[in-house]
């Protein structure tokens, strides 16, 4: 090596606390949170145990972490998404799309569904993690019902009743879509929405 030339990377490896949290991110998806040991997150982010405990101060930590980290990318997808729309009709597809979205992102890896409700499967009534998933899912209901109302201005009854509809398809599409590994089922509740969104 000439000198005064670093080795490739040199100072530009992530912090450990991304590598912690990236790592347990692709474990809890692929392998459960139960099944995950910290050992297992540690040695695929290339850290010490003491490393990881330097950044979250337990496994329950590290998983809430996992959980706002889902949320935020979540919300990153759907505003790219909602961002190149110009009514409220494609506003609702648009969190269709982001589903969608997310669901052709980890079909290399293996598509499981959503990892915020196959985490929230694992966790105690009462687990402050359940409490994370369950506001995240009244958010993207939320978002949902404001572009039906928009659509459906004066008509709260018909626009809340619209929204809880499009939000129980598009939560049962992702269940079914998990199960059968791909965004088929993802893709067909979005022409579903797209026909009811017709008749609003």
């Amino acid at each position: 090596m000439g000198e005064g030339k670093r080795p490739p990377a040199a100072g530009r490896r992530r912090p450990a606390r991304e590598r912690v949290l990236a790592a347990a991110a692709r474990r809890f998806y692929a392998d459960g949170i139960t099944a995950t040991g910290i050992g297992t997150i540690t040695a695929e982010a290339g850290v010490a145990k003491m490393s990881l405990y330097n950044n979250f101060s337990s496994k329950a930590d590290l998983v809430l972490s996992y959980l706002d980290a889902r949320h935020q990318e979540w919300l990153t997808r759907y505003r790219s998404r909602v961002e190149r729309t110009d009514s409220p009709r494609e506003g609702v597809l648009a969190v269709f799309d982001t589903y969608i979205d997310s669901a052709e992102s980890a079909r290399a890896e293996g598509f499981r569904g959503c990892g915020l409700l196959n985490a929230a499967a694992e966790l105690p009534v009462g687990d402050e993690g359940r409490a994370r998933v369950r506001r995240h899912k009244e958010e993207v209901e939320r978002l949902i019902a404001a572009h039906v109302e928009a659509l459906l201005p004066g008509r709260p009854d018909a626009a809340r009743g619209t929204a809880e509809h499009l939000a129980f398809l598009l939560e049962g599409a992702m269940v079914r879509a998990g199960l059968e590994g791909d965004s088929a089922r993802l893709r067909h509740a979005r022409l579903m929405a797209a026909r009811l969104l017709e008749q609003c």
